[in-house]
């Protein structure tokens, strides 16, 4: 059974989201015969590469908050990230443009190393003080993840690279309806979206696996495809 995940590094539904799968999936006895196979969605693809702005300011400006409110949006989320173990930085994190990386994350699809550079980015994006819109930490991500340097550093240097491929993800998502990410399709026939808690994810498996129709789940936390991103607190279904 294939599960394909439509995804942005910047979403933070999206890193507890995948998580969340994860967890899902570890309780899946047919865990062993499914492969995961991550999809690019851009939340902010109108932005240029190199225009970068602080988390905080952009939700500032997007929601027409105060500061002091989009931090506050921030820890609620971070709550909900820390809730499954994940770590977050709520300030000094950078927003941009991810079309690079999503280019990046198809070398690695192509290299058999797709999931081990999106953990990676995830956690520099989110956990760490590196900023994934730097190609500098895109290039160190990908050698961490077991890419060899010379390729990455073409792929970076050749805004062709892998640009259909990112495409073509987008086309697809936007052709099955799925205008919010993270966004999970099982085998093509079934689709969930948002950061469902751990157990509907193995359900959604295990209907998936005896072919039979998933039962819809209850609204969850995700970011659609303007980039507002829904903040529950930690403790609701998120």
């Amino acid at each position: 059974m294939r599960v394909e995940i439509w995804s942005d590094i910047a979403c933070p539904w999206c890193y507890i989201g995948k998580a969340r799968f994860e967890k899902g999936l570890a309780g899946f006895a047919h865990r062993d015969d499914v492969e995961v196979v991550h999809r690019s969605f851009e939340l902010d693809p109108g932005r240029a590469k190199g225009d970068t702005e602080q988390v905080v300011d952009m939700l500032a400006q997007k929601y027409g908050r105060t500061r002091e409110e989009a931090r506050s949006m921030e820890a609620n989320v971070a709550a909900n990230a820390q809730a499954e173990g994940l770590g977050y930085r709520t300030e000094g994190r950078d927003h941009g443009n991810t079309f690079d990386i999503h280019r990046l994350l198809h070398l690695a699809k192509a290299r058999g190393r797709q999931d081990e550079l999106l953990t990676l980015a995830y956690r520099a994006n989110f956990a760490e003080d590196r900023s994934v819109f730097d190609d500098a930490v895109l290039l160190e991500l990908a050698v961490e993840a077991g890419i060899d340097a010379d390729e990455a550093r073409a792929v970076l240097a050749d805004p062709r690279a892998y640009a259909d491929e990112v495409r073509a993800d987008e086309r697809e998502a936007a052709e099955l309806g799925a205008n919010a990410v993270p966004f999970f399709v099982f085998d093509r026939r079934y689709g969930i979206s948002g950061g469902q808690p751990a157990e509907v994810f193995t359900q959604a498996l295990e209907q998936a696996w005896k072919d039979r129709p998933v039962t819809a789940a209850g609204d969850a936390a995700a970011c659609d495809a303007d980039g507002a991103c829904e903040v529950p607190r930690v403790g609701e279904n998120a």
